[in-house]
């Protein structure tokens, strides 16, 4: 092939490589390495620790490997205990795991508002916001008849830097062989390479009723289902642990796939919308 034959082939439409090729065989992770990776936490620290602990000793039972801890983002707003979430991340991570984090919208939306964009802070209060506040110690009374601005500063001054630098430091996505793990999704037809921020952490329409293969099996949470949804090109993993009281988990290796719950003796009461993500 010449040379301009192989600059010509770059150009190819993605969507048209996808017709080009089939996958040949079961997706599979990298060899020698295993990864889970957790759906959207909400501030449901009791659920956590019940499933990282159920992660570690599956993880225990299994051969040796690089083995690898995803959190699918959303660790926050919603539940009862956001902050204890991220200290547990902050003063006791994982250590039997390569650990990433990847940041969702509502971390995004919580990193605006600690950042002063005062436009945000009656959405994110709205979405779970309100919870999150009040496990930094920052009351739903206080912020009742407060201001947005006035709301930024009582944050500001409750949140640790080490919460806010972890926060900031979160990841958008993550590739582990045939998976990508992302929070909400990826744009059909752009190159992974090249997916926009935005849409990593908040797509829904045009990517959860698309069936094309994207070249990955994407594994992602941000839309809530009532159980661990697996299409040919995707994997949903958020059950709704704050309203649910099921926390879900997969596991990966090879071409082995399964998953590991934490669940609640009893849900919790349902807030706001399965779709708020």
């Amino acid at each position: 092939m010449a040379a301009n034959d192989i600059a010509t082939s770059t150009k190819v439409d993605p969507v048209v490589l996808r017709k080009l090729f089939t996958r040949a065989k079961a997706p599979s992770g990298p060899p020698g390495s295993r990864a889970y990776a957790i759906g959207d936490v909400h501030g449901r620290l009791d659920l956590l620790e019940e499933l990282l602990g159920l992660i570690e000793a599956d993880n225990r039972r299994r051969p040796a490997a690089k083995t690898y801890l995803v959190l699918l983002g959303d660790l926050i707003d919603r539940g009862p205990d956001s902050a204890g979430v991220i200290e547990r991340f902050v003063a006791n991570p994982p250590r039997w795991a390569r650990r990433v984090y990847l940041q969702g919208n509502h971390e995004e939306f919580f990193l605006n508002v600690l950042a002063g964009r005062e436009q945000t802070v009656g959405n994110w209060l709205t979405y779970g916001g309100y919870e999150c506040a009040a496990s930094y110690g920052v009351s739903q009374g206080a912020t009742l008849n407060a201001t947005p601005a006035e709301i930024v500063e009582l944050l500001r001054k409750a949140v640790p830097a080490s919460h806010v630098e972890f926060l900031e430091n979160m990841a958008d996505s993550f590739r582990f062989g045939d998976y990508l793990f992302v929070h909400a999704g990826i744009r059909p037809g752009v190159l992974i390479d090249e997916q926009s921020q935005h849409d990593l952490r908040w797509i829904r329409e045009g990517f959860l009723d698309c069936g094309d293969d994207h070249g990955v099996i994407v594994v992602h949470g941000h839309t809530i289902v009532d159980k661990v949804e697996q299409h040919p090109n995707r994997i949903a993993l958020d059950t709704g642990a704050y309203r649910s009281g099921v926390l879900t988990a997969i596991g990966l290796e090879g071409a082995e796939r399964w998953f590991i719950e934490a669940r609640a003796a009893a849900p919790a009461e349902t807030l706001g919308s399965a779709l708020a993500g």
